[in-house]
């Protein structure tokens, strides 16, 4: 149960040890990353063909490839990159890493600290700044000066966003979906209500708890009130309705604790609480005299879009980026709400061929 630990099997995945201690930006610093990523294709001899591919709150680096040892799902991207995808790997050399607080290789509340113990409770506070900065180590190990393109949807689309704003010299193009520059009261009420169903698990012993015996039961409310907000309420009535099973269920019940037991099969609560609370705190503005501000600083080419449904991060959240950006606000129409940014591969490859073409 639970996310990858040492001694899993690594599957496809790669890693790089920061060699000295990592500043964060809430004072403090640890004293020590590792940084899980996967990569396809090979780097440009000029190193004009990098592409950056931020995962989501629960993604991981295993955007496309099959389910096998290490890796407990395929990949959430596989449509996009792929031999004639809009990221042809014969094309491109994309990465995408594992983010920093996270428990699929990249240092996090589960991994082991200097002493020898899992970091549990003492991990610090994170920003996505700091996500963004280890990112930024690892393209420099690698060799990429510059981003051809950074694509982000979600929580990956902060991510990207703050690419584009830090380090502007560093990024061609952006492809900012179905995000926010600043979190909403809504969102940051929807996910401290998760995280306090994981603290009131019994198991969580205040996030110090053996990885065998882990909070699981709270792990799975907590997914199952954000799957709600993932899924518009349209097609939830739509597949679901009030019908009951043979078991005396609802219907939309059994969906929902499906998911919450896929979801504690493959991550870590601590890790869970950890990133919610890195996305409640995220505030492009922040230290940048505002969001519109901040939005000034991007020079690369933009693509902003949205998905018509999303009752997480509502259009007019993208729109607030496209405006400052001076670029149209691109809608793609789907059913099915926020998780419409993973689900309709076939409209977010047209957008990103059209952005790279």
């Amino acid at each position: 149960m639970g996310g990858w630990v040492e001694g899993d099997p690594v599957g496809d995945r790669r890693f790089l040890d920061l060699p000295a201690p990592f500043p964060l930006e809430r004072g403090g610093s640890l004293p020590a990353v590792r940084i899980a990523y996967e990569t396809w294709g090979r780097l440009s001899p000029d190193g004009d063909n990098a592409v950056l591919v931020e995962h989501a709150l629960t993604g991981d680096s295993h955007v496309t490839g099959s389910a096998g040892p290490g890796h407990p799902t395929p990949g959430w991207w596989s449509d996009l990159v792929a031999p004639g995808a809009a990221l042809d790997p014969e094309r491109f050399f994309v990465v995408c890493a594992n983010i920093l607080g996270g428990c699929q290789g990249t240092t996090g509340p589960s991994s082991r600290a200097p002493d020898g113990r899992r970091w549990g409770s003492r991990f610090p506070e994170l920003t996505v700044g700091d996500q963004v900065r280890v990112e930024a180590a690892l393209a420099d190990a690698l060799g990429i000066d510059r981003w051809a393109c950074v694509v982000g949807g979600s929580m990956g689309g902060m991510r990207a966003l703050e690419w584009a704003v830090a380090q502007p010299g560093r990024v061609d193009t952006l492809f900012f979906l179905a995000s926010a520059a600043v979190s909403s009261a809504d969102q940051i009420g929807t996910q401290t209500t998760q995280q306090a169903a994981i603290r009131a698990d019994a198991r969580w012993a205040g996030g110090d708890y053996p990885l065998d015996a882990a909070p699981v039961d709270g792990l799975g409310i907590a997914r199952r009130i954000a799957h709600l907000t993932y899924r518009s309420a349209l097609e939830l009535d739509a597949r679901f309705g009030s019908r009951v099973q043979e078991d005396h269920r609802f219907a939309v019940a059994s969906y929902l604790e499906h998911h919450a037991g896929k979801l504690a099969r493959r991550f870590d609560a601590g890790s869970y609480v950890l990133l919610t609370e890195t996305m409640n705190s995220w505030d492009l503005g922040r230290g940048r005299s505002g969001v519109e501000a901040a939005l000034d600083r991007v020079t690369a080419r933009a693509l902003v879009a949205g998905v018509d449904t999303d009752r997480l991060y509502p259009p007019e959240q993208q729109q607030r980026v496209a405006d400052a950006l001076g670029v149209p606000l691109r809608l793609i129409s789907s059913p099915y709400g926020h998780d419409g940014f993973l689900l309709e591969t076939a409209a977010v490859d047209g957008l990103l061929r059209e952005l790279l073409d």
